[in-house]
């Protein structure tokens, strides 16, 4: 059966290597509406304490569509907030957190700000909550894919997106939150993301998920079917592709001298282009540097990887007995 992918701009990226393995009208800019908050959760992850309690000000009264209907004056701690703005997507969390950071222009500067670290250059945040009446928020479906590679990164946001239900108290109030995002309940592989909607913008869904040992991020706007694209989407692509391991860390003998890796590489493959991997080892025998060459990582003619290779350190005789010695003195 052919499935036809529903979403205006679609990429399935993997997590771990960033190669893109799907993709259509990734570059075109659109309206991004909540999936705006995967931003505006990893400034505040990287730019505060999340433990630290704030008051909620009268900037809440001004927001509209999904909230988590806090009040003015009420006291929360900022990790709290930000599982209220990933699993109810409340714009009143967000422009809370934004206020009481960073300040609301100086957040929206620093989200603009690691957009452009990310290479995100097609984007730009004017809001941290995806509401698009006001201001309006523009990216593309590769650059969020950038965001969602690296936002993944990150534990407590890896945490927060997986998490089906969360309790917590404020000052005055008890809370009971579930994740809007729906894929977690209905795709047993799904390990979280971010769904989004404005009349303006349709509906947007970014979303991970895992199967054996690849992790994959489809991130599709304007879709009219998000959850089942996705589903239909994950299966095709993990029943493509295995996580394949091609450079395995450890010692690494040539022409009876020792090396050393000091990380594996993996990268996801078809059976097909398996067979099409080829790997180059350039050393450079005269360098003084502790890093002496590189592994070169090739997919048909293409290079996909490098890495690094080491000198292996060697302790000589009279120095392991120098150490013997010394040892000796403090038996």
């Amino acid at each position: 059966m052919v499935y036809a992918d529903s979403g205006k701009s679609t990429i399935i990226m993997d997590v771990n290597s960033g190669r893109i393995l799907y993709q259509k009208n990734i570059n075109e800019q659109q309206l991004i509406a909540s999936t705006t908050k995967i931003m505006t959760c990893i400034v505040v992850l990287e730019n505060s304490d999340i433990n630290k309690e704030i008051v909620v000000g009268d900037e809440v009264l001004s927001m509209y569509g999904t909230n988590i209907y806090i009040e003015p004056g009420e006291k929360l701690k900022i990790l709290d907030l930000l599982y209220g703005l990933m699993l109810r997507s409340g714009n009143d969390a967000a422009i809370t957190l934004a206020v009481n950071t960073l300040g609301e222009e100086k957040f929206i500067d620093k989200m603009n700000e690691k957009a452009r670290e990310l290479g995100m250059n097609n984007t730009i945040f004017n809001n941290p909550h995806g509401l698009d009446e006001k201001t309006q928020n523009y990216s593309t479906a590769y650059d969020m894919a950038l965001l969602s590679k690296y936002a993944y990164k990150n534990s407590i946001y890896r945490k927060i997106i997986y998490t089906k239900k969360y309790v917590t108290k404020s000052s005055i109030k008890s809370y009971v939150w579930y994740n809007r995002m729906g894929l977690l309940n209905e795709y047993k592989n799904c390990i979280g993301g971010k769904n989004g909607y404005t009349p303006k913008a349709g509906k947007s869904l970014v979303s991970y998920a895992k199967k054996d040992n690849l992790i994959l991020t489809i991130i599709s706007l304007n879709d009219s079917s998000i959850y089942q694209n996705h589903k239909n989407l994950y299966n095709k692509y993990f029943s493509l592709y295995n996580n394949y391991k091609i450079v395995e860390k450890g010692n690494l003998y040539i022409n009876g001298e020792e090396y050393y890796i000091n990380k594996d590489f993996k990268y996801p493959l078809t059976i097909k282009e398996k067979n099409n991997i080829s790997t180059l080892v350039k050393i450079n025998s005269k360098s003084f540097d502790k890093k002496i060459g590189k592994i070169e990582i090739r997919l048909d003619n293409s290079i996909i990887g490098n890495i690094d290779v080491y000198k292996k350190n060697k302790i000589k005789k009279e120095n392991k007995s120098l150490f013997k010695k010394i040892i000796n003195l403090f038996n």
